[in-house]
């Protein structure tokens, strides 16, 4: 199981992790939360849906949510950025997308998902389109996410 392994990486690098959800509502938080000895290195998470959530728990410049809109790259940096300090974990993981069915525009479809993973060793970012209905598009970008950290603690 994913979550094992990147438990039993986290652990072994002392490393503790703080999530920040929105399309995702807490599904990240409770794939790592499955794994048994997770208190040990998950400090918690910020399930931020609105955009004024984002503001004021995690810090996200309300100029880049007005310019590049809540499913960006830049939002899901700031807000894997923002979770890591107010919590003060070693990584942060930052999830924004459109879950659907409804919410998807010609330039921002459904499915559309953007995951960011910051941590010592700087931030990367995954732009992600998946297909399927909404818990489909959920389960893939919670997969995403973490994978990405699978990577990132590779590094």
């Amino acid at each position: 199981m994913l979550e094992e392994e990147i438990g039993g990486r986290l652990a072994a690098q002392r490393l503790t992790l703080a999530v920040a959800e929105s399309c995702t509502g807490g599904l990240l938080g409770h794939r790592i939360t499955s794994a048994s000895g997770s208190s040990a290195y998950f400090v918690g998470g910020v399930i931020a849906y609105a955009n004024d959530v984002k503001v004021r728990e995690l810090g996200v410049p309300a100029d880049a949510l007005a310019k590049d809109g809540a499913v960006s790259e830049p939002v899901a940096r700031h807000m894997a950025e923002g979770v890591r300090e107010r919590l003060r974990a070693d990584i942060g993981i930052g999830i924004t997308g459109v879950a659907g069915p409804e919410g998807g525009t010609e330039s921002k479809p459904v499915g559309l998902v953007f995951v960011a993973v910051a941590g010592p060793k700087g931030a990367v970012a995954g732009r992600f389109q998946f297909g399927g209905d909404r818990a489909a598009v959920k389960t893939a970008a919670s997969e995403a996410a973490l994978e990405m950290l699978t990577q990132y603690l590779q590094q």
